[in-house]
């Protein structure tokens, strides 16, 4: 804690050395996170690329949450503004009676699928369901609160996510089914 401290006040004094052990220590999960939102990786260099310097620029890192929280934030932030930028976040209606059954999953028997795995078949959602979805689970947000990110309607965000988990569902199985008859 002592050395995030000193680390967080050199960022703020511009320090370069600082700047690069900070980029260091995040660097690999941020690229993660902006890998799961924009399910490209060029892009997700970019946007990573582009993250690092609004915080370098601006370090208005307040303490109100851990370092790690709020970088982040500024990297989610920053893939959704590279999706609103590419226009790939589109507001999609689907009526409940239009939304497929979500396969079941839970009961197949066979190989586990490795995070990474998982998180690969995350990446080729759509973009909105994957948006969506990443905001919904790893950053814990409300329909409500998508909704008023993506300018979206609440349904537009509910049906993404449903729409993503029967996709993602969907492939889990035949991944399942796939490995099971090597």
């Amino acid at each position: 804690m002592e050395n995030e401290i000193e680390l967080i006040k050199d960022c703020r004094a511009g320090k370069d050395s600082a700047r690069k052990e900070l980029y260091t220590l995040y660097s690999k999960q941020m690229l993660a996170v902006c890998y799961r939102y924009t399910g490209d990786m060029d892009a997700a260099h970019d946007v990573l690329h582009d993250g690092f310097i609004k915080i370098f620029t601006n370090f208005s890192f307040r303490g109100e949450a851990s370092l790690s929280t709020w970088i982040t934030r500024v990297m989610v932030t920053q893939a959704l503004d590279y999706l609103r930028r590419q226009k790939r976040i589109t507001q999609v209606m689907v009526h409940e009676e239009q939304l497929p059954d979500i396969p079941d999953i839970s009961s197949d028997r066979g190989s586990s699928i490795s995070e990474e795995q998982l998180m690969a078949f995350v990446a080729e959602l759509p973009d909105g369901c994957r948006t969506v979805f990443n905001l919904y689970v790893f950053e814990e947000k409300s329909h409500k609160e998508i909704a008023g990110m993506l300018h979206i309607k609440e349904h537009s965000s509910t049906s993404q996510l449903h729409r993503a988990k029967y996709l993602l569902a969907k492939r889990i199985k035949e991944y399942r089914n796939h490995e099971e008859r090597k």
